[in-house]
């Protein structure tokens, strides 16, 4: 009995001697939805930072394969009638006219042709984690063929491989999500931490500013600014511009929340002995304030970003923010939309896949953190 209990003695001291960070992640261990979910959320993260890398041909223009439009996935293959090899190969295709079409182009596979797979391949230039700025470039990627292309999700209208665009319309698309919650984190915290610390007139006024951003339509909101954005404004304008738009749209519920925290821990006892200390109001509401409820304010920016995400998949989808050659799962969603690519290209709904995957795991990844950032709840005393 002796042994039994020791164990759960110092289970019990580890409990209520760990920090607030502790307790927190071992009450979100607990949630199995939730780990499979960040695990998810780390996996499509790592995906999207090295994409370049995955990638085995350029996303863009310059990259598409003039051979192999709106073609098929290929599968990597070990066996067929020629016999069997222990290096995953795909066959070659052909384009040429044939009288059976009426003489247009048609595609056909070449089972005489083995491409066998090659790993670490030099092929186009490209810069890793944002590194451009510093001219480091690199040239191998992950994987190829011995000669042509291998298109794993297959290829679009232009002949632009489907794998490589998804892979970095992840990276786009998370770039722009965490773009608009730094800025919505950062006005959050500046205006709701003055409304709430000082009070009176002053958070009557930033309230009245706050209902009036929270009443205003997004959409036609934003079909307003498209009508003003230049034509000739470049890929990384519009790309910033969204960001920006974005963010200063979505900080009044963040702000809102900081504001009423604020209200009920400044009349506190810390508060009053930092202010006879001499304590300025910005340092009172940075050191003391806003590091009370460092665990809620996280909680927000998970739960908030996937709702960017939203908002601009939703805005190219609609052709009022990044438009091609930017690749994002908006922009990539756009082609999804005609009867003819149901019927006939069913391999254009593989972002729409990767698209749900990302979303949903910062859904659950963020009900994790929100069951988890009170980690007292629950517990006996």
């Amino acid at each position: 009995m002796a042994n039994t209990a020791v164990p759960d003695q110092k289970s019990k001291e580890a409990y209520f001697t760990a920090s607030q960070s502790q307790l927190i992640w071992a009450r979100f261990k607990r949630n199995r939805m939730a780990m499979t979910a960040g695990s998810v959320l780390v996996f499509l993260i790592l995906l999207g930072l090295f994409a370049p890398f995955l990638s085995p041909y350029d996303p863009t223009i310059a990259g598409r394969d003039p051979d192999y439009q709106n073609g098929a996935p290929q599968i990597l293959k070990f066996c067929d009638d020629n016999g069997c090899s222990l290096r995953p190969f795909i066959y070659g295709t052909k384009r040429e006219r044939s009288i059976k079409t009426n003489f247009r182009w048609v595609t056909t596979i070449d089972t005489n042709d083995r491409r066998y797979l090659q790993m670490f391949v030099q092929d186009w230039k490209y810069s890793l984690l944002g590194l451009g700025w510093t001219g480091l470039k690199f040239k191998t990627h992950l994987f190829g063929v011995d000669k042509g292309g291998i298109h794993l999700f297959g290829t679009d209208g232009t002949g632009k491989d489907i794998f490589s665009r998804t892979l970095h319309a992840i990276n786009t698309s998370l770039a722009v999500g965490t773009l608009g919650v730094f800025i919505s984190f950062v006005l959050a915290l500046i205006i709701g931490g003055a409304s709430g610390y000082f009070g009176g007139w002053l958070d009557g006024a930033i309230q009245m500013v706050t209902d009036a951003i929270r009443t205003v339509p997004a959409i036609p909101l934003f079909m307003a600014l498209a009508a003003f954005l230049p034509d000739d404004w470049s890929a990384e304008m519009r790309f910033f511009f969204i960001s920006i738009i974005l963010g200063c749209i979505g900080w009044p519920t963040l702000a809102r929340r900081v504001r009423t925290h604020l209200l009920v821990e400044r009349n506190q006892d810390y508060v009053l002995a930092a202010q006879l200390c001499g304590a300025s109001s910005g340092h009172v509401i940075r050191r003391h304030l806003l590091p009370s409820f460092t665990s809620y304010i996280i909680v927000d920016l998970v739960i908030s970003f996937p709702y960017m995400v939203l908002s601009e998949t939703a805005l190219s989808f609609i052709g009022l923010g990044l438009k091609d050659p930017v690749n994002s799962l908006g922009v990539m969603l756009q082609n999804v939309t005609s009867a003819d690519v149901l019927l006939n290209y069913q391999w254009y709904f593989i972002p729409v896949i990767f698209f749900i995957a990302l979303v949903m795991a910062f859904v659950f990844v963020g009900d994790g953190l929100r069951d988890a950032a009170d980690p007292y709840a629950g517990t006996k005393k």
